[in-house]
């Protein structure tokens, strides 16, 4: 049984709406809009558990909701979970108690494997685990909070997603000795990730598409062997789901150190006039909002971040300093900015952390106030 929650205030929604807007369509309202990519800690905060998020489809979508009206974040609900279109390739999740749900199994345990796997057709992703957990959540925010919805066709990093067909170790493994395997693993991955957007666009219409890159960052791979997968990986997955639908939108999340790749992606993704492009780190420290200003800030909007670790701290000022920073240096971005954290915010974290983020925008991403 689903818990009642307080009915979302609409003039806080009006607002809310218009400040997203003007990062997109141009022009001023009152400050620069904050989206901590939240998950599980919007269940933790609403008293529920990080494993309810992910059972609980709908619960998640709700409290999703009511905590961005809390913080004053975005005015949509972006309901998604880890690991999307691998169960319909054979990958079995399980659900755990504080993180994510995990894989448990692998397809692909030796190199003639590969050629074996099946790619799901439309009718099949549409009676599989993943449409049907998606679409769970949206029917239920369409119905509920019809106001906060948004079509999402979550196709996260192709490359990551197909190391779980074979797992990790051996794909960053064949990455070295058989990369023709590797790519066909990731063409696997996005042709079923294509089709299952083109079966939630189906359902909802133009829907946003979230992705990026994570496993494949300065840490785990040379610049050589990024740009040779990564990239092309992207932009197939990219142009197969605006082809199929989903789009324009789309949601750049590139997670991890990024010191020495951050340039191989500005000339080969597909960048729509509603892109959205994040990095998480430069070295151990939050990707600079110059840089990212100077690559994609005439094509995109910005989302230059704040530590992640930061927000299990008890130091709200570390957080208002480096978001101080990321604002002043982001904010005169020509095609707009979006303040956010490196990567998704731990469910635990404290939130005054979150409160903190929101006020520095207040302080420093104030229209009017530089």
């Amino acid at each position: 049984m689903m818990p009642s929650f307080p009915e979302i205030s609409k003039d806080w929604l009006k607002r809310a709406k218009r400040r997203y807007a003007a990062s997109f369509m141009g022009g001023e309202f009152d400050r620069i809009p904050v989206d901590p990519m939240m998950l599980s800690h919007a269940t933790v905060a609403c008293g529920y558990t990080v494993r309810d998020f992910y059972e609980r489809p709908e619960l998640g979508a709700h409290c999703l909701a009511y905590v961005q009206e809390m913080y004053d974040l975005l005015p949509v609900t972006k309901y998604y979970f880890a690991h999307p279109w691998l169960p319909e390739l054979g990958v079995n999740l399980k659900f755990m108690d504080l993180t994510a749900p995990v894989p448990v199994n692998t397809v692909v345990n030796a190199p003639e494997d590969v050629d074996k796997l099946h790619v799901p057709d439309l009718k099949e992703i549409e009676k599989g685990y993943t449409y049907n957990r998606l679409t769970n959540a949206s029917r239920y925010i369409k119905e509920k909070l019809p106001d906060m919805f948004i079509p999402l066709a979550y196709c996260p990093e192709p490359v990551g997603s197909a190391a779980e067909l074979c797992g990790v170790e051996e794909f960053l493994m064949w990455t070295e000795t058989e990369r023709d395997l590797v790519k066909k693993l990731i063409d696997v991955y996005v042709e079923t990730a294509i089709t299952g957007a083109e079966a939630l666009a189906n359902a909802y219409g133009s829907a946003l598409i979230s992705t990026g890159a994570v496993l494949e960052n300065s840490d785990t791979m040379s610049p050589e062997t990024i740009k040779d997968i990564s990239p092309p990986a992207l932009e197939k997955l990219v142009k197969g789901c605006l082809m199929k639908g989903a789009g324009p939108q789309i949601f750049y999340h590139f997670c991890g150190n990024r010191s020495l790749d951050y340039g191989l992606y500005v000339n080969d993704i597909v960048i729509t006039p509603f892109t959205i492009m994040q990095m998480g780190y430069y070295d151990r420290e939050p990707f600079p909002a110059k840089i990212m200003k100077e690559l994609y800030g005439t094509r995109a909007t910005i989302m230059p971040s704040v530590d992640t670790k930061l927000f299990v701290l008890p130091d709200n000022m570390k957080i208002y300093e480096q978001a101080k920073k990321q604002l002043i240096d982001g904010r005169d971005s020509k095609m707009g900015c979006i303040l956010g954290t490196c990567c998704e915010v731990p469910p635990n974290s404290h939130p005054a952390n979150i409160r903190t983020l929101v006020k520095a925008a207040e302080d420093f991403g104030s229209y009017g106030s530089w």
